[in-house]
């Protein structure tokens, strides 16, 4: 088991940018005085308008940095910038059906934004491949996704600590109570073979910054397992819950605990399983509420569902 611009009216005309500051700010490329970890984040893009206003930085210089704001076009790939701020998610790279080269002019591009990175359903012998390159890449062989983490990222929605004073007088266990509920997801898993997808979901909210704790193999055979870790659950401000074979464990899970349940059915399971298509209807005729249902094998999609639903907290 794993527990795991704005530019002021009527103020001076700036000075206008030299060649050498427009070429030192195109895309990609933050100029050192920035201090601009993510290029299109919330931050970064307000202490553009901030320079501006100030005269610091002329407009010609901010369209210059503001310029891919939009999307970036590679010719086979129009690349969404603008994601992190309208959906408050990165840019991801889905492998199956691109070539190497295609992989590494989007991973090239998107490493450039300095946000987080991740390329899903990537095979072993290409990340081999893309390592050589981008040497900071991270592989999961169980998950099939190669990530890179932002050292800053501003993609999640963290909530604000609580002043130093009030975390003194709290007990190491309360404090390690708040760490767990705070903004963190609890993913559970029927059983071992679930993991996998498991595994794409836990790496996905970590690599945007989400707090993750992991309870594998609770599956209804032994439903003990999990009546002993629903306290530890129920810790968590939203929960996945993912399971092949007959796929009951979100329904039993969601009827046990007072949090919403985002249900993955996995294609394990036997012939009558039809590859994920049994434990989906079971998932979608459930009769607890607070069930919501991602596609099979899908832990992608629930990591994003779950990381946007605490994100609107």
């Amino acid at each position: 088991m794993y527990d795991c611009i704005r530019h002021c009216e009527g103020a001076k005309r700036p000075k206008q940018s030299s060649s050498s500051e427009i070429a030192s700010t195109s895309f990609g490329a933050p100029s050192r005085n920035d201090g601009l970890t993510a290029m299109y984040s919330r931050k970064a893009i307000k202490a553009i308008l901030k320079r501006v206003s100030k005269q610091k930085l002329s407009p010609q210089a901010a369209f210059q940095k503001l310029r891919h704001l939009s999307y970036e076009t590679l010719g086979f790939a129009r690349l969404d910038h603008h994601r992190p701020l309208r959906k408050n998610l990165p840019e991801v790279i889905y492998a199956p059906g691109k070539t190497l080269a295609q992989l590494e002019k989007i991973t090239n591009a998107l490493l450039r934004k300095k946000t987080p990175l991740l390329i899903t359903r990537l095979e072993e012998d290409k990340f081999r491949k893309l390592k050589k390159r981008f040497p900071k890449l991270i592989f999961s062989k169980m998950a099939r996704v190669a990530y890179v983490k932002s050292h800053k990222s501003e993609i999640a929605s963290v909530a604000l600590l609580p002043r130093n004073d009030v975390i003194a007088r709290k007990s190491r266990r309360q404090r390690d109570d708040e760490a767990i509920s705070k903004n963190c997801v609890a993913i559970v898993t029927a059983g071992t073979s679930d993991i996998p997808i498991a595994e794409e979901a836990r790496i996905t909210l970590e690599t945007i910054g989400r707090s993750v704790h992991c309870f594998y193999d609770l599956g209804v055979a032994g439903l003990h397992r999990l009546l002993d870790h629903l306290p530890e659950i129920e810790k968590a401000d939203a929960i996945i819950c993912i399971a092949g074979m007959e796929g009951a464990l979100p329904s039993v899970l969601a009827g046990l605990i007072s949090k919403p349940v985002i249900a993955v059915p996995t294609s394990v399971g036997y012939g009558s399983s039809f590859k994920g298509i049994a434990p989906l209807l079971t998932m979608l005729n459930t009769c607890a509420q607070g069930v919501a249902v991602v596609n099979i094998d899908s832990g992608f999609n629930a990591a994003c569902f779950a990381h946007l639903m605490l994100s609107s907290d």
